[in-house]
C-alpha cells in the first residue's frame, strides 16, 4: 500500500477544525494528486449530526459535490474523508466502517480535553469489510528543519 502524504499545513487544518468544533465531532474532505497519494487541499464541511455530534458525524453531501465539482477539470481529486474523535482514540469505529467507502484514506483526529492527542489514518478493505491503519508522512512546513 502506498503512503498518504500530508503536508503539515493541510494537517494543521484538520486539528484546527477538530479543536474547534470539540466537544462535538467535526468533519470534512481532503484531496490531491491520487498518483502521488498527496493531499493539497483540506474542505471543511458540515456535519449534519445535530442528535449525537458528540460521538458522530454525517457529512452534508452538498458539501462533497460542491468540492467535487471544484476539483473538476483541475487534476485532482478527492482522496478521502477526515473526522475527529472528541475524547476517544483515532481509531476507526463500527460507525466508521459501516459507512466507509473503499479507496479513500480515512483520517481521525483524536482531540483530549480539547486539543489533539492523536492522528491516524485508515482505509477500508472492501473484501474483508475491515479498516487497516495507513501509512502517512507529514511533510515538513515550508522553512522548517527537516
Amino acid at each position: 500500500m502506498q503512503t498518504l502524504t500530508v503536508p503539515h499545513e493541510m494537517l494543521a487544518a484538520m486539528i484546527a477544525h477538530a479543536e474547534e468544533t470539540y466537544p462535538h465531532e467535526c468533519c470534512g474532505l481532503f484531496a490531491g494528486d491520487r498518483q502521488a497519494r498527496r493531499v493539497d487541499t483540506v474542505h471543511r464541511a458540515a456535519n449534519l449530526n445535530q442528535e449525537r455530534a458528540r460521538d458522530r458525524y454525517e457529512l452534508d453531501p452538498q458539501d462533497f459535490l460542491a468540492f467535487d465539482r471544484a476539483l473538476r477539470g483541475t487534476g485532482r481529486e478527492i482522496l478521502g474523508v477526515y473526522h475527529s474523535h472528541p475524547d476517544h482514540p483515532a481509531i476507526a469505529s463500527e460507525t466508521d466502517r459501516s459507512r466507509a467507502w473503499p479507496d479513500y484514506s480515512y483520517i481521525i483526529v483524536s482531540v483530549q480535553g480539547g486539543r489533539v492527542a492523536d492522528v491516524k489514518s485508515w482505509v477500508y478493505d472492501l473484501d474483508s469489510e475491515r479498516f487497516f491503519a495507513e501509512n502517512f508522512t507529514l511533510e515538513p512546513a515550508p522553512g522548517s528543519a527537516s
